[in-house]
């Protein structure tokens, strides 16, 4: 046994947080070894004189207690890695084995169930997930009160060991893709998983496209949606949003929650979505090719107007708006950067003051102001931050070709847009599906 004790300390040498306790449970003299980072040394000891209580003799007691033994009392990998896990290892002064006491009591190193902080939600559910896969998944299990919902773990990584686990309803998900889904992580579990990319890749997934491959949701609602039309849900350890493949054009506009509305209430919520993400994505192009290249489609009186604004602008409207838009993306990256108590003065420092020394200084003109705004506000109107980003992207492409060719380039670029995401697929279901995935044979 001091050999065993020996091997942890070397291992362990230098942590402060390893720990070794002799401890009296009943008439059994036995030897705690863990982290007390990662565990709750008092809970963790009362849970192990319950089962002392619970037995009727400590004969039935240690009969009880060794069955996970350590292989022959060495220091495996898998013995550290439990440590690591924050399972605590006992030894009954005696016997010729420790074991791994599975009911440890874990501290309490994540959030409890707490209201969304990236999607608000109204008149719907104040939950979110958290960081632990058990609490997500629970929520998920309250959400769905099926047999048809399934969890399936995984341990990723050889350095840095970290838990996946996939859900679906087996009533529902399309065989097709659960059966790629289980294949790729079968086969790359030597992977380390540390980030979003990491998955990706894992997955065998492409990483060049800026149409994202999951849907990312903090709402258990939105999860229990996605598992009804056939998808599958991914959790990754201390990733506090669940990753929902495959990610279509609807889950940039339609909401679960949008159901709490009448009926033309929702619609109406969805279609100013989708006006949003059109107006982020024509406004600005459209700017600069009605100023710059076709002035002539516009009446005389508001071609004058528009020339007015632009009186001692110094650059052509390209320049000008892409500068602007530059400044603008830097104001945004800035506000979520900074510390909340901070963020929204910059904000107003940025949009409202330097916007309007701007104007003074004849650096852009009144009316492209406005149109920044307005895109600024349209954007922010569809759900989730990654498809907003997508759409601040695309509208530079349509910017260009508007510049180049005005407002036959807008279309051109749009059409471009189109046939992109169009031919885009995430593992052989097209982004374009309106309807959610199909359960096949």
């Amino acid at each position: 046994m001091e050999t065993f004790l020996n091997d942890l300390d070397k291992v362990f040498e230098g942590n402060e947080d390893y720990m070794v306790l002799e401890q009296m449970i009943g008439d059994v003299k036995v030897v705690l070894v863990g982290l007390n980072s990662l565990i709750d040394f008092p809970k963790s000891i009362q849970a192990l004189e319950n089962h002392y209580i619970k037995a009727e003799s400590n004969t039935d007691f240690k009969r009880q207690m060794v069955i996970h033994p350590c292989k022959k009392g060495k220091v495996s990998k898998d013995l550290i890695q439990s440590l690591l896990e924050g399972k605590m290892i006992v030894w009954i002064r005696g016997e010729r084995e420790p074991f791994i006491f599975f009911d440890t009591i874990e501290t309490g190193l994540s959030r409890s169930i707490e209201a969304p902080t990236n999607d608000n939600i109204l008149q719907g559910p104040l939950n979110s997930f958290s960081e632990d896969i058990s609490m997500n998944i629970g929520m998920i299990r309250k959400e769905i009160q099926s047999s048809a919902l399934r969890s399936n773990s995984f341990i990723f990584g050889t350095v840095q060991r970290k838990k996946v686990s996939l859900l679906y309803r087996t009533d529902k998900v399309d065989n097709g893709l659960l059966s790629k889904v289980t294949h790729q992580m079968e086969s790359n579990r030597m992977m380390d998983l540390s980030n979003l990319q990491d998955i990706t890749k894992m997955l065998g997934i492409p990483n060049k496209s800026l149409i994202s491959y999951f849907y990312k949701t903090e709402l258990p609602q939105e999860v229990q949606k996605s598992l009804a039309k056939g998808k599958v849900v991914v959790f990754l350890d201390r990733f506090p949003f669940a990753l929902v493949l495959p990610n279509e054009i609807s889950d940039m506009f339609f909401l679960e929650n949008d159901r709490n509305f009448t009926f033309p209430l929702m619609i109406a919520m969805r279609l100013l979505r989708i006006a949003g993400a059109l107006i982020a994505l024509i406004l600005p192009g459209l700017y600069v090719a009605l100023v710059a290249v076709n002035p002539e489609m516009l009446r005389i009186e508001l071609a004058l107007t528009v020339a007015e604004t632009r009186e001692g602008v110094p650059y052509p409207a390209f320049v000008e708006a892409l500068l602007m838009l530059l400044v603008l993306e830097l104001i945004l990256e800035a506000s979520i950067r900074l510390p909340k108590s901070i963020g929204p003065t910059i904000t107003m420092v940025g949009g409202i003051i330097l916007g309007q020394a701007a104007v003074e200084a004849r650096l852009v003109s009144n009316l492209l102001i406005i149109i920044l705004a307005a895109t600024t506000i349209a954007s922010s109107t569809i759900i989730g931050f990654q498809n907003s980003l997508m759409i601040r992207i695309f509208k530079y492409i349509i910017l260009l070709f508007s510049a180049i060719f005005g407002v036959v380039g807008l279309f051109a670029g749009l059409f471009l847009i189109s046939a992109y995401m169009s031919s885009f697929k995430v593992i052989g279901f097209p982004y374009f599906a309106l309807r959610g995935v199909h359960k096949s044979g």
